[in-house]
């Protein structure tokens, strides 16, 4: 048996923007791989690897410490991580990561028909070698290396001395991506394909989503910056994992699970554009209520995220709060619910939870493998982390799972966002393609561009000045 391992602990008093510290872990840590995950208020800042997991459509890869192995993947993916976390020779983990989208297709037992390639990650977790979760004043530090520790410090406190400690360095003011054209009738297409579906019964209803490339370069890390100022996200993250990068305002979790077995799910659809004018705004929130069809998108998501919690909590716990509020997150407003309840089993940790809801019903449909086919059929490319989740875990037994949209995504020298709309019977494919223009701008207004790019530009500006 592997002897047991525990993480050494340190408080440190810090100064300024507690965002400002993780970031700057980010872009001057000693890691190349790390996740930022911001929940309710802190900041967490995940760096290194102690250990590994990694499921695929046809095995898990999983590394602990020296340990390595690689098992077959059964339908019951996330049972086998609850398994082999739990077998950690290390107290008081904390593991982040992705999933996948098309990790609902092997949830589904569908994994041989739907997902493109056994090469693609479908669940990507890191137990990290330090993590510092900060907030306002403080900083607490956990690493398995003592020695780390001094260097994390050194770092925080350097920020502490910056004279700009309440500014991050980003390079250059953001620009925003063209997002007004591209892909228009295509998208408009598939959405009355999908409309012609739903009437004829196929489906309820399902969420049809478009990419836009980016193709200047951009400060990733300065994007999430200037992106979280103009966003009120319920979550926020920032990575780079597994091959993929990442800066998202998440709109709604998909699942909340505390240590007591307490499980939470926000099922967030019906949007209306946020302008800035208050007036405006609250005419437009107050059509969004009025709306037979947006209520309708909404009621049935509601309905669903009711009856995947059903299967997994204790008879009776079932609740739903919040009903029909209104939440603005960047740049729209969403009718949003609350469903709550507490979970049967304890014996499989938090996992069953994320089992049963994932993917979020307002990223998938209703039905959700009904919906399935239908992305498959009108979307060109996997969907990968878009409508996926950014998720952390601990040996505790609580979950927190991040909806992955309002995201710009980097990979294999590719830049992207990609957003999506529910589609119900009464839809109309022009209000649709206009609905992901207005969540789109919630990044594509705020991409930072590269630091060679921006030096770039203001070199042309002196010359073209000249």
């Amino acid at each position: 048996m592997a002897e047991r391992q525990r993480y050494f602990e340190f408080t440190v008093p810090v100064q300024g923007d507690p965002m400002l510290h993780a970031t700057r872990l980010a872009r001057r840590g000693p890691y190349e791989q790390y996740v930022v995950y911001e929940r309710q208020g802190a900041w967490c800042y995940a760096g290194g690897v102690e250990a590994e997991l990694t499921v695929f459509r046809d095995v898990i890869d999983f590394r602990g410490g020296t340990e390595r192995s690689s098992v077959p993947c059964t339908h019951e993916p996330l049972r086998q991580v609850h398994q082999l976390l739990g077998s950690l020779p290390l107290d008081g983990w904390r593991a982040y990561g992705w999933a996948s989208f098309e990790l609902s297709y092997a949830l589904a037992d569908r994994a041989d028909e739907e997902v493109p390639s056994g090469g693609d990650a479908l669940l990507h977790l890191v137990v990290p070698a330090v993590e510092v979760r900060l907030r306002s004043g403080e900083a607490l530090i956990r690493c398995t290396d003592p020695a780390m520790a001094d260097k994390v410090r050194s770092l925080l406190a350097d920020a502490d001395a910056d004279a700009d400690a309440d500014s991050d360095p980003v390079p250059a003011p953001a620009f925003s991506a063209d997002i007004s054209d591209g892909g228009r009738e295509p998208y408009q297409t598939a959405v009355s394909a999908a409309v012609s579906a739903i009437r004829s019964g196929e489906l309820h209803k399902v969420i049809l989503s478009r990419t836009v490339e980016v193709e200047q370069e951009i400060d990733l890390v300065g994007t999430y910056v200037t992106g979280r100022r103009a966003n009120n996200p319920a979550r926020s993250f920032l990575l780079r994992l597994g091959g993929i990068e990442a800066a998202g305002f998440s709109p709604e979790t998909v699942v909340e699970v505390a240590a007591d077995g307490t499980v939470s799910t926000q099922p967030l659809a019906g949007t209306r554009a946020l302008t800035g004018d208050a007036p405006q705004d609250a005419q437009l929130r107050i059509e969004l209520l009025a709306d037979a069809k947006e209520v309708y998108e909404h009621a049935i998501s509601v309905q669903v995220a009711w009856n995947e919690m059903t299967a997994v909590c204790a008879p009776g716990s079932v609740r739903v709060e919040e009903l029909m509020d209104v939440k603005q997150r960047g740049s729209v407003q969403h009718i949003a619910s609350r469903v709550t309840g507490r979970l049967a089993e304890r014996t499989e940790g938090p996992w069953p939870a994320l089992a049963a809801v994932f993917p979020a019903v307002t990223a998938s449909g209703v039905p959700k493998p009904a919906a399935y086919d239908l992305i498959r059929r009108h979307e060109p490319e996997p969907r990968g982390l878009y409508s996926g989740a950014v998720l952390m875990v601990s040996s505790e037994g609580d979950l927190d799972a991040a909806l992955v949209l309002r995201t710009v995504y980097r990979s294999r020298g590719r830049t992207w966002l990609r957003a999506g709309a529910g589609i119900v019977g009464e839809s109309r494919p022009e209000r649709e393609f206009e609905e992901t223009c207005e969540k789109l701008r919630s990044v594509s207004r705020h991409l930072v561009p590269a630091r060679d790019s921006a030096t770039a530009e203001c070199q042309a500006k002196v010359s073209s000045s000249g």
